[in-house]
């Protein structure tokens, strides 16, 4: 018998922990998120220190983070990983992001920037 050369994994098959992490990571990517929209509207009613660029690369952030988490996933699942390794993949370059615009806008601090 042959076999399946893209086998499907199903939720039996992943650990038992993977929902509780990869809930995590969406918890800490939806906290991240939250703390830099507030630095960000903050940044445009003055009260934070933010650069004016900072509009635009919000814009131009969402669709080159939404590419790179389906090519993370499109890759992960070329490669033959399951349901949790997919996932987690997609959410990675998400979770950088919003980690490193977390940190950089918390590092400007409140006030007035040029």
């Amino acid at each position: 018998m042959a076999r399946n050369a893209f086998p499907i994994q199903t939720f039996s098959q992943m650990s038992p922990f993977a929902p509780y992490f990869i809930g995590l990571d969406l918890w800490r990517i939806g906290v991240e998120s939250q703390a830099v929209i507030a630095m960000r509207t903050l940044g445009m009613m003055g009260l934070w220190a933010t650069r004016p660029a900072e509009v635009t690369r919000m814009v131009q952030e969402k669709p080159v983070a939404a590419f790179a988490a389906w090519q993370a996933a499109s890759l992960a699942m070329m490669r033959g990983a399951g349901l949790e390794a997919t996932t987690r993949a997609a959410l990675r370059p998400v979770g950088k992001r919003t980690g490193s615009n977390m940190r950089r806008l918390a590092r400007l601090g409140p006030g007035i920037c040029g």
